[in-house]
């Protein structure tokens, strides 16, 4: 009998978070363990007489890529791609059975080239009704370490929510920090400043993430000062990077250490010029997320965090900040303030 719960999460993805309709044209991308969850998908969205099509992956095809991709192949934009793109309504992207660390070993240069190359199909994307979801596969309970029933619990237990109620919730702490335009962060090795004036708050509130619960903007980019050091462990392209600390001045990085993978991290930094900059500051909120489990989709939502990330800023925070780069780090605010124009609005995890 398989788990009611992958019903909820389907019909949360399909109704709630994408609101697919008749007609829509909707990729559905997965990874093969996910197969009973897009099962679910799939015939939901023809019972709406939308037009769903499936794309799998296998877990070792990232790695064949990178290992095997000649220049030409790592510089080859897919034409056909972006065209489905332009012409597609909803897109669902369902993760989970990959290793977190299949290209650990893999070139962060390569990682680097072909994301710049595939930019212009991620833009199109976002402009798109998408959401991104992680199916509780054994090999993300793993990396968690969590028993697999342990980590089904976890996922649903953050994902099935009221997420009208949520919403509301969310927009209480965005109308506090929507009131000023200098933010100050304090907190162990970290005193760090931007601006956010003339910038938007957003809220995620289940439409493009599951889990959700978080509110986020994107610093003025030439605004940044001082240093922070974060608190989990951050993966991108396969790397673990932990112990991460940052300084900035004048908006640009001028500084960056870690305890792991600090070699990758100043590689990933030096992309372009965006990627030496801020993107975006976000305010973790959900209040069935506690703890980290090396996946930042979870992560940056936990509850008492926050996260910035170096690289493109969000549009629709009026964000201006280009870069093929967005990798959010995650600091515990358990024993932080935020100031908003010098005004203490936050502290120890919570808003006043």
């Amino acid at each position: 009998m398989s788990d009611p719960r992958i019903k909820q999460i389907a019909e949360i993805l399909v109704n709630y978070s994408t609101k697919v309709k008749k007609g829509d044209y909707v990729q559905i991308l997965s990874d093969t363990e996910a197969e009973p969850l897009v099962k679910e998908i799939y015939e939901l969205c023809l019972r709406k007489e939308a037009i769903p099509v499936i794309k799998l992956s296998f877990t070792w095809q990232t790695y064949s890529y990178y290992k095997h991709a000649s220049e030409f192949i790592l510089n080859h934009f897919p034409e056909i791609a972006l065209e489905e793109m332009k012409k597609t309504d909803v897109y669902i992207a369902i993760r989970g059975g990959k290793n977190a660390k299949e290209l650990t070993s893999i070139s962060p240069k390569k990682i680097s080239a072909r994301q710049k190359i595939m930019d212009p199909i991620q833009k199109e994307r976002l402009k798109k009704r998408w959401v991104l979801f992680e199916f509780p596969s054994p090999s993300l309970a793993q990396e968690a370490e969590m028993s697999t029933e342990e980590f089904e619990d976890f996922v649903y237990n953050a994902c099935l929510l009221d997420w009208h109620e949520e919403s509301k919730r969310l927009d209480k702490a965005m109308e506090i920090m929507s009131k000023g335009k200098q933010v100050r962060i304090l907190g162990e090795q970290t005193d760090i400043s931007f601006s956010i004036a003339g910038r938007k708050f957003k809220k995620g509130s289940g439409e493009c993430n599951m889990p959700d619960g978080e509110i986020f903007t994107a610093p003025e980019e030439n605004s940044t000062q001082g240093h922070i050091k974060f608190t989990y462990p951050a993966i991108y392209g396969g790397r673990e990077v932990s112990g991460v600390y940052l300084e900035f001045k004048d908006g640009k990085i001028i500084k960056a250490t870690a305890d792991k993978n600090e070699q990758f991290l100043k590689e990933m930094i030096a992309t372009d010029e965006g990627s030496h900059k801020l993107g975006e500051l976000g305010i973790g909120l959900n209040p069935k997320l506690t703890k980290p489990i090396k996946s930042i989709l979870f992560d940056e939502k936990n509850d008492k965090t926050i996260h910035l990330a170096i690289g493109s800023a969000y549009e629709e925070c009026l964000g201006v900040n280009k870069s093929a780069v967005h990798w959010d780090f995650i600091k515990d605010m358990r024993d932080g303030k935020i100031f908003l124009d010098e005004k203490l609005v936050y502290e120890n995890g919570k808003f006043l």
